[in-house]
């Protein structure tokens, strides 16, 4: 079978237990359903990827749970940081924020969700994954093509869309005149209530915070001293 179809499906699998296991964490402190992540489909892209690189990297050591979960808890933490700054500086946004949080680093990752990634890494090195080997192996191979590559044609159509959806925000608060960046991100949050699929985003991050006009406030500041 196509390697990159087969690999593809792994990841389209722990990316859908990503979102499952993210919607249920903020159901059970919410008491509601909420669509996590940034698409718009059950999916988590940021679990696909994690769990992949655990993949590839950790099977080695299934039989050495606490080596998978100090490494599990660094790889993910890592993919976590790097998302996040790499979000920001796309779309001049925060989109979560843990300075709330003890042990956290520049807000972006924190002990707490590095200790939780660490433990799924076991469960899914030590438990998971080879049960969904297993049960992936037994697919006949023209059947899987099929499965895959419509899952892939989804799952583009998916980040294409979302991806657009979000830039809207960085349009709309580049249109939005303030001074204040916590005026901009009051403004946005109001504009994109309004719609329908940037409302889900909206939920989906309860702590977005937009970055504009930091540089022009500093500016400001300085010039008047």
């Amino acid at each position: 079978m196509n390697t990159f179809l087969y690999y593809f499906f792994i990841f389209i699998i722990y990316t859908f237990l990503g979102w499952v296991l993210e919607v249920a964490f903020i159901f059970i402190r919410t008491k509601r359903f909420v669509n996590r992540g940034f698409l718009i489909g059950p999916a988590c892209p940021i679990y696909g990827f994690g769990a992949l690189i655990m993949m590839f990297y950790l099977t080695q050591y299934k039989d050495e749970p606490f080596t998978v979960f100090i490494m599990g808890a660094f790889i993910c933490s890592t993919l976590e940081y790097i998302t996040s700054y790499i979000m920001e500086k796309i779309f001049k946004a925060r989109w979560w924020d843990y300075s709330d949080k003890k042990f956290n680093v520049n807000g972006r990752i924190c002990l707490t969700y590095a200790f939780l990634f660490g433990l799924c890494g076991v469960i899914m090195i030590c438990f998971t994954n080879p049960i969904i080997i297993y049960l992936l192996n037994l697919i006949p191979e023209n059947i899987m093509v099929i499965i895959s590559s419509s899952f892939l044609i989804i799952f583009i159509t998916d980040v294409l869309v979302s991806f657009n959806i979000i830039s809207k925000f960085k349009t709309t608060a580049l249109n939005i005149a303030k001074d204040s960046t916590e005026e901009i991100n009051k403004k946005v949050i109001e504009t994109i209530k309004n719609k329908v699929l940037q409302k889900r985003i909206v939920k989906a991050f309860p702590s977005l915070k937009f970055q504009f006009n930091l540089r022009g406030r500093i500016n400001r500041h300085m010039s008047k001293k």
